[in-house]
């Protein structure tokens, strides 16, 4: 059977006392090496320790396969939530109809909702480079229509024939005390 190398296991455990916790979640308190892993397998489960760095260190009397299950688990639930925050890029042309303006504008919120940074970024090609201030306009517009759910890092800039802006998501579900006043909503609740 394969161990994880960072975590011991019954024999393994170097102390010579530690802090007990039963297979209830009980705290047992500070018993002797021995005692503690005679325990484990009386209960037919394993001794882990849990926390090295404590002194003495804590152990728990459980099933080291299943903690190792455990284990994965929140590591993949940790990865999938640090995910978020991928660089989404949305192109535009200077001439865009105001109709498929709005429908990127909806897919760029989508984007800010998800956590997801956004570059948007306005092409021109051949004459349209004469007229530079269109591609102002669209971005400062779309600016102004995220503003709720977005905020744009540093000003427009330009490299070659493109210029773009960095949309950011706003930070709304970090300002706390703001977060509770909507929760009570009893009257529209049919629970």
């Amino acid at each position: 059977m394969y161990h994880d190398k960072r975590v011991r296991v019954n024999r393994n455990i170097t102390s010579p006392q530690v802090r007990l916790i039963d297979m209830h979640g009980t705290m047992l308190g500070i018993k002797p090496l021995i005692e503690a892993v005679n325990m484990a397998r009386g209960a037919n489960l394993d001794l882990v320790e849990i926390s090295p760095g404590a002194n003495p260190p804590v152990c728990k009397v459980m099933d080291f396969s299943k903690f190792l299950y455990e284990k994965e688990k929140q590591d993949r639930e940790n990865r999938k939530k640090q995910k978020a925050g991928v660089l989404k890029e949305i192109r535009l042309n200077p001439r865009i109809a105001s109709h498929d303006l709005q429908t990127k504008v909806k897919h760029i919120e989508e984007f800010l909702k998800e956590h997801n940074k956004v570059r948007v970024t306005v092409v021109f090609r051949g004459r349209e480079n004469q007229h530079r201030n269109l591609g102002e306009e669209i971005l400062m517009a779309i600016k102004n229509n995220l503003s709720a759910v977005g905020v744009v890092e540093g000003r427009p800039s330009m490299m070659g024939n493109r210029m773009s802006i960095m949309l950011a998501p706003a930070h709304t579900k970090q300002s706390g005390p703001a977060a509770p006043k909507p929760a009570p909503k009893p009257e529209g609740a049919g629970e």
